[in-house]
């Protein structure tokens, strides 16, 4: 496994690299409405591949694999992913996403801060309803002001006191309210990479606890609570520390790399990145809250083209084995540094993923 240092700093410094800060001059918003559905619609005719039925489970359509109120399919998985993007391109680059891999996304994931003067601090921009007509959402909320002032980060503290209700929670939590459809919420993803920084365990669930009791005094039914961590294993301890409890979390999520020489590691092979983690999640944790694999992905092997496909071509059979994973989503970006590309390399990496994702575990019936 990496070490400490390398885990914790790599994946989510600086935060420009999940999503930049972007410049003040922004791209020009796609607005018009027929561009949107048109990109919509020809990302929509994507069909599922066809694909016989898993004989070891009902098909996905039977009442038996009927999808909950939180959004978890029994019967199999989710897939979803995170697709690069600008705020105002969100739906094109969804539809050049899916073009790649021959099928519609269960759920895209994007990215917020606290800020309140634009597109980063909204959530479910104009661009996420657009996409979230026929696919689900994840919004990882964070609580950073991207490009903003020392003064202007929020603090865990400052949220659990209520200073921020106002400006921030109560605009977000009625615009998801307005929304009306489910939605994955993960407020502080990764926050076991923020302590001591950002403060305290017990100051982080204080956090949690109040937004999510604010959303629930201001009547918003409709979010789906997931809680997101890197898994990493030197953070162990951590992890029941920063844990909310199961009244307010839905879905526990985690994300893990094979980020081989980015982080100066031996390669490591999907199932070896996520089983390991499973298994504690499990044990220390939860024993039956359903599980995502919010991000995974993997670094290339120039010197060996092979790999990368050989890595992504493990992911069915694997998740498949790990009991409670309801949805894993691709990440299909950079982290900061060299050698540090884990998007899909090559031709043969998209036939790879193409491949897996096309497995009838991954083909669910959507709720809507």
């Amino acid at each position: 496994m990496p070490s400490g240092p390398a885990e914790t700093s790599a994946h989510r410094t600086p935060p420009a690299e999940r999503p930049q800060p972007r410049s003040r001059t922004r791209r020009r918003a796609l607005g018009a409405a027929a561009l949107v559905g048109a990109l919509l619609l020809g990302a929509v005719a994507l069909g599922r591949e066809a694909a016989p039925s898993d004989g070891a489970r009902p098909p996905a359509d039977s009442p038996e694999c009927r999808v909950t109120e939180l959004l978890v399919p029994p019967c199999g998985a989710w897939f979803g992913a995170y697709v690069r993007h600008e705020k105002p391109e969100l739906v094109e680059k969804v539809a050049a996403y899916e073009q790649r891999i021959g099928r519609k996304l269960d759920i895209v994931y994007a990215y917020h801060d606290m800020s309140t003067d634009g597109l980063e601090g909204q959530l479910v921009t104009e661009q996420e309803r657009a996409v979230g007509q026929e696919r689900m959402l994840l919004l990882s909320w964070e609580s950073k002001w991207w490009g903003g002032t020392a003064a202007q980060q929020p603090r865990w503290t400052q949220i659990s006191a209520g200073a921020l209700d106002a400006t921030v929670i109560d605009v977000q939590a009625r615009r998801i309210k307005e929304y009306g459809r489910p939605l994955f919420l993960s407020f502080d993803l990764e926050m076991d990479t923020r302590v001591p920084d950002a403060g305290t365990p017990e100051q982080f669930v204080a956090a949690w606890r109040h937004i999510h009791d604010r959303f629930r005094k201001l009547g918003v039914t409709n979010v789906v609570w997931t809680w997101t961590i890197t898994g990493y294993p030197g953070n162990n301890e951590l992890f029941p520390k920063l844990y909310p409890g199961d009244a307010y979390v839905d879905w526990i999520a985690y994300d893990r790399y094979n980020y081989y020489r980015c982080h100066d590691t031996e390669w490591e092979s999907f199932a070896k990145t996520q089983e390991v983690v499973h298994r504690w999640i499990r044990q220390h944790l939860s024993a039956d809250k359903p599980l995502m694999l919010a991000e995974f992905g993997t670094a290339d092997d120039p010197d060996r083209p092979q790999r990368q496909a050989e890595w992504y071509e493990e992911v069915p059979r694997v998740v498949k084995k790990m009991d409670g994973v309801h949805a894993a989503l691709q990440w299909n970006w950079r982290d900061p540094g060299p050698h540090c590309d884990l998007s899909l390399a090559r031709e043969s990496s998209w036939r790879a993923l193409r491949k897996a994702v096309a497995d009838p575990f991954f083909h669910q019936v959507r709720p809507w």
